[in-house]
């Protein structure tokens, strides 16, 4: 994998924290969401915080394979499909929760497949920014974010001696 221009390193702290925060968010636009769709796999951790904080039972999955190798975005997979039942009025009253929209090639495949449910991502870029309702960081295009379940620990070299992050 090469070394992106620029990195934003996220630990499971603050992944924590703006996790709920967009539950807080969300929890003023209604009352009850019928269901929770996270696109897999980075929409799980995001779901499973914000359908505690919101009392969420019912989830689901949509499964989506785009970066085949942590470097490139690829072609969109479809790998496991919303249940026909959630489908029902374009998901009226669902949510849909990523951890991240990038291009927003994939933010808009699942607004196709749900026109009428609210998305939500923790932070979004400038590209995919316009397909989600509601986020809580927007980082530039040329960053890489790196989750912390993709992360172990390891020395970090001093941004002044040429590191990225």
């Amino acid at each position: 994998m090469t070394t992106p221009d620029k990195s934003f390193p996220v630990s499971w702290e603050q992944f924590h924290r703006d996790a709920r925060a967009l539950a807080w968010r969300l929890a003023g636009l209604r009352s009850e969401w019928k269901a929770i769709v996270c696109i897999t796999r980075g929409g799980l951790v995001p779901a499973a915080i914000i359908a505690r904080e919101l009392g969420t039972r019912l989830i689901e999955t949509v499964c989506i394979a785009s970066y085949h190798d942590y470097d490139t975005q690829g072609e969109l997979q479809v790998l496991k499909d919303i249940s026909p039942v959630l489908r029902e009025e374009d998901g009226e009253g669902i949510l849909i929760v990523d951890d991240l929209t990038d291009t927003g090639k994939t933010a808009a495949l699942v607004r196709a497949m749900l026109p009428k449910a609210h998305f939500a991502t923790v932070y979004a870029k400038p590209k995919g920014r316009p397909l989600v309702d509601t986020f809580i960081t927007e980082v530039s295009q040329d960053t890489w974010i790196f989750f912390p379940w993709d992360l172990g620990l390891t020395f970090q070299a001093p941004i002044a001696k040429g590191s990225a992050g």
